[in-house]
């Protein structure tokens, strides 16, 4: 509102002040000033509005020098710390802004952030009943950091809103108590001048007032105090002498007003100018009519000089925006690209992730987009991503499959390896772990919650068995030693040793070597080949007496039952003993094929048929070994 149109106003008789403020009177002096009115109307409102804000509460006006930053490309730590920071050092009502955005670009990293581990717990238990739960303690000190805000402001919007309903009707009291002096008739000029002097003083004093009750209770406020001067016509000079000191005021004002249209910071002369307005309207007082409405309409001038820098520069950095929503848009292009691309390795999806996270924190350092594309563009992103994530977890959960295959065969693995790791026949078993160790190598990977546990068993069995297969060939007691030194000898002497003809006597001398052999004791482990020696002279000797085929065999595997028992060796034993039950079982089957095929031949032929013969006889040979099969096997049992 110009100051002519308070003047108009000041000219309405009998109607009320603020149904004036509603539908002023325009004379035609002003009609020739409407287009200038119009053009900075939305400037001086703008302005307006920003110091009612203000005026509600002081402690606004101090956001604008607390850096706003790129909320967007700030981590979640970052944006945490930047909150506790504000909170604990600022007011909060200063803070507002930048509380909402910190809160707003928090909630989508974390919504986001969410989401992949969503889609990754999905992607890694297909089990029914399981539901995603994660916890994030960055989470919890945000929110409680921010419930401390609200609580902070809460508590000052009620305490505010107090006092400024107290302030309002402080005012109002002023306003009505200035018209009275304006009407009354029993004063004089002075005291009317003090009076109006105490008026001013208090209404500097009064404090805030609601913002939307602002600009009509100021307007009101002036419109009185220019009636008063206006109708105090009698002691013109004194009148004239507060005009021109408020003219003087004005014109200082617009001085650096038009100073800081030479600003280079054009936010810091802009946020300037607005309390050079507050200072025009709040405490400097009417000037006369004749510079009224010109020091006005050059006020106003200023401002709209202003606004247009202003305005430059917000299209500056509007057009810094549309370059970032371009080099957004790029980004998120590449991460759609990213999620098509053909990986058939686990290798192949970490460079891939490695590539999103890189063009993710592009996304978020890019800057801030136009405020209209600002919800679109971020829905682009989280939907690019999300494919990406679909891509992947397709992948993943195609090798589920396979890791639980292989994690089977390690388990399988494991409990072969625990099998033998107490075992003392190192000849046997040895080869057996060694392959076991290649075969675990083969075997690719199995799902990460096992890995560590199953190779945790699987190297601890190996480890027991080797250790003590290398202590058990490393640790040579001396009367071992010395065993297989007598056993050396002995075997040279049995060389020399010659059968005389006579069965009993050679047989019994053959008996006496193999007690004599007993009595010399255990050789160390990685010596024990000497008692493969010490069997083949006894076969060469056993070959040499007239003792019948069976004879011959059971005395050779009664010693060699003897030399494994006497060491120890029961995993010998028990493979002695399972050979033996596979080879009753193959003889036993080979008859009944024999016979069985006899049953074929014409009954008529039996008796001469030399087929039926030789297939008889070779009944009566596997009948003989079966025999002899069974007698080891019962042998190993009386053991």
């Amino acid at each position: 509102m110009s100051e002519a149109q308070h003047d108009n106003l000041q000219n309405a008789d009998g109607q009320d002040p603020i149904e004036q403020l509603l539908e002023p009177q325009v004379d035609s002096q002003e009609e020739s000033q409407e287009e200038i009115v119009t053009s900075n109307q939305s400037v001086l409102e703008e302005i307006d509005n920003s110091n009612a804000e203000e005026n509600e509460d002081d402690s606004v006006k101090e956001k604008h020098e607390i850096p706003v930053l790129d909320y967007d490309a700030l981590s979640m730590e970052e944006l945490t710390d930047e909150l506790e920071k504000l909170v604990t050092e600022e007011k909060v009502m200063a803070i507002k802004d930048h509380a909402e955005g910190i809160r707003k670009a928090f909630a989508d990293k974390y919504h986001h952030f969410i989401e992949e581990k969503r889609e990754e717990f999905n992607a890694q238990n297909n089990e029914e009943g399981l539901e995603f739960e994660y916890h994030f303690p960055l989470k919890n000190k945000f929110d409680t950091i921010f419930n401390s805000y609200k609580t902070n402001k809460s508590k000052h919007f009620k305490q505010l809103q107090n006092n400024l309903e107290h302030n309002f009707t402080v005012r109002e009291a002023l306003i009505e108590e200035l018209k009275q002096l304006i009407d009354s008739s029993d004063s004089s000029i002075g005291d009317m001048f003090k009076k109006a002097n105490d008026i001013r003083e208090r209404w500097k004093n009064a404090g805030a007032i609601p913002r939307d009750k602002y600009n009509i209770l100021w307007n009101n406020y002036h419109f009185h105090m220019e009636r008063f001067y206006d109708v105090i016509h009698l002691d013109k000079e004194a009148r004239d002498l507060d005009l021109k000191n408020n003219l003087e005021q004005k014109q200082q004002i617009i001085a650096k007003s038009t100073a800081l249209l030479n600003e280079t910071d054009v936010l810091k002369a802009f946020r300037e100018l607005q309390l050079l307005h507050r200072v025009w309207k709040e405490e400097i007082g009417p000037v006369d009519r004749e510079h009224r409405e010109a020091i006005w309409n050059e006020f106003s001038e200023i401002t709209k000089q202003m606004h247009d820098k202003r305005e430059g520069l917000f299209a500056l950095a509007r057009g810094k925006e549309s370059e970032n929503l371009e080099v957004k848009n790029q980004i998120i292009a590449q991460i759609e690209v990213l999620g098509t691309e053909k990986v058939d390795s686990h290798s192949g999806w970490q460079a891939q992730i490695k590539k999103l996270e890189v063009l993710r924190e592009a996304f978020f350092k890019a800057g801030k987009v136009p405020a209209e594309v600002t919800e679109e563009t971020w829905a682009k992103f989280k939907n690019a991503v999300r494919a990406f994530n679909v891509h992947k977890n397709v992948f993943y959960k195609d090798i589920k499959h396979e890791q639980n295959d292989n994690l089977a065969k390690k388990i399988a693995l494991v409990e072969q390896a625990k099998s033998l790791q107490e075992s003392t026949d190192f000849n046997t078993a040895t080869p057996i772990m060694k392959k076991i160790q290649e075969d675990w190598k083969k075997i690719g990977h199995v799902p990460r919650k096992y890995s560590d546990s199953i190779w945790k068993d699987f190297r601890e069995a190996c480890n027991t068995y080797f250790d003590r297969m290398h202590e058990a060939k490393n640790s040579e007691s001396s009367e071992e030693v010395e065993a297989f030194e007598k056993k050396k000898a002995y075997l040279e002497e049995l060389k020399n040793f010659t059968l005389i003809g006579e069965h009993k006597a050679d047989l019994d001398a053959i008996k006496a070597h193999i007690a004599t052999w007993k009595t010399l004791g255990k050789v160390p482990f990685n010596r024990r080949h000497i008692e493969g020696k010490f069997n083949k002279i006894l076969d060469a000797l056993f070959e040499k007496l007239s003792l019948s085929k069976k004879d011959t065999e059971m005395m050779r595997f009664n010693n060699r039952l003897e030399q494994l028992n006497e060491n120890d060796n029961k995993r010998a034993l028990e493979q002695e003993q399972f050979f033996i039950r596979k080879k009753i079982d193959e003889v036993q089957s080979e008859i009944f094929q024999l016979e069985n095929n006899i049953q074929f031949i014409s009954s008529s032929s039996k008796g001469e048929n030399p087929f039926i013969k030789e297939v008889q006889k070779n009944i009566e040979r596997h009948k003989d070994d079966l025999k002899l099969w069974k007698e080891k096997l019962q042998q190993i049992k009386n053991m």
